[in-house]
């Protein structure tokens, strides 16, 4: 009965705040809880820099405290289902996009997250989980995978035989639009200060990978930005006339110029994304499982070692998703 909790926050990022705790959920937790929702006894979970700003604050006010951590999880129902839990929790009676729903929330923002023996979630928030992947790789689907699908197919709609610059090699979303671009046909281009994570970005789908900032061969036609400020400039000078950068994160900053008379000359469009749509889960797992591909995985640890987990995701050194598992 293994929970990872956020119990404080640090603005500056230490761990300080993450309790790995053996016993049952705070009765704190289980009042907020709607009576209607399901549970799903958690086999899998992976690790999200949503966790890691949860311990700076970021989402999560101190009066929510103590609250479970994780977005992503796969496990059993209590119909025996397999199952992969979608992470956004639409607000009840809103009917459409529950990204574009002003009052969607992520589990362990307002509700107790994933990293838990059990998770209450609203039953249309499961989707059946194919035999075809294990709990690991079902549990890396919910954030990152289901992120790189909108980014790539919803928000750029990219064809076979384009091409598209991901920034950042290394993190989950950045190795799941490798491997999603790679088998939709894209020519999947990467970039990357460390010449490691570079090659490994190769090995792992990229047709090419460049140090961070530098000249491109040529403009492409989509560029996936995750990391924010420090990149900005460069994706729009990559964009081709009519092009588009398509945004999910800022971890290096989120006030970058605009450049807005590039912008507006050359015609190209900004489209930001928050995860996805349960129809795009749904999509995104079986399109691995029919092409024959599956999500990178870094490291797979029980629950109880997630402070290890979560120094090894903080450290900037994981490649692909870090698991959790129940033994």
């Amino acid at each position: 009965m293994t929970y990872v909790y956020a119990v404080s926050h640090d603005a500056q990022g230490s761990l300080d705040g993450l309790a790995v705790v053996d016993g049952p959920l705070t009765a704190a937790a289980t009042e907020i809880v709607p009576a209607e929702w399901v549970r799903v006894r958690v086999r899998a979970v992976s690790l999200n820099h949503h966790d890691l700003w949860s311990l700076r604050g970021v989402g999560l006010r101190p009066d929510q405290l103590p609250m479970v951590l994780g977005t992503d999880a796969a496990g059993v129902d209590d119909s025996g289902r397999d199952v992969i839990v979608h992470c956004v929790v639409a607000s009840a009676g809103f009917d459409g996009d529950e990204t574009l729903d002003p009052r969607r929330t992520l589990l362990s923002e307002r509700f107790p997250g994933t990293m838990a023996p059990e998770v209450w979630v609203p039953a249309r928030n499961l989707v059946p989980k194919e035999p075809a992947l294990t709990w690991a790789e079902a549990a890396s689907l919910p954030t990152a995978y289901l992120t790189a699908y909108r980014m790539l197919f919803t928000a750029a709609g990219l064809r076979p035989g384009q091409t598209v610059l991901v920034q950042g090699a290394g993190g989950g979303v950045v190795t799941a639009a490798i491997v999603l671009g790679r088998a939709a046909g894209l020519r999947v281009w990467v970039t990357g200060r460390d010449p490691g994570r570079r090659r490994r970005a190769v090995e792992l789908g990229a047709h090419q990978a460049f140090e961070t900032g530098a000249r491109l061969p040529e403009q492409v036609d989509a560029v996936m930005e995750v990391v924010g400020e420090a990149t900005w400039s460069h994706s729009l000078k990559a964009l081709k006339p009519g092009g588009v950068v398509v945004v999910a994160g800022a971890t290096a900053g989120d006030a970058p110029s605009a450049d807005l008379r590039r912008m507006f000359f050359r015609g190209l469009r900004v489209h930001g994304v928050t995860a996805g749509t349960r129809a795009e889960l749904v999509a995104v797992q079986a399109f691995l499982v029919a092409a024959g591909v599956r999500p990178a995985i870094d490291s797979v640890r029980p629950m109880a070692e997630a402070a290890d987990a979560f120094a090894r995701l903080a450290s900037g050194e994981a490649f692909g998703k870090v698991v959790l598992t129940h033994e």
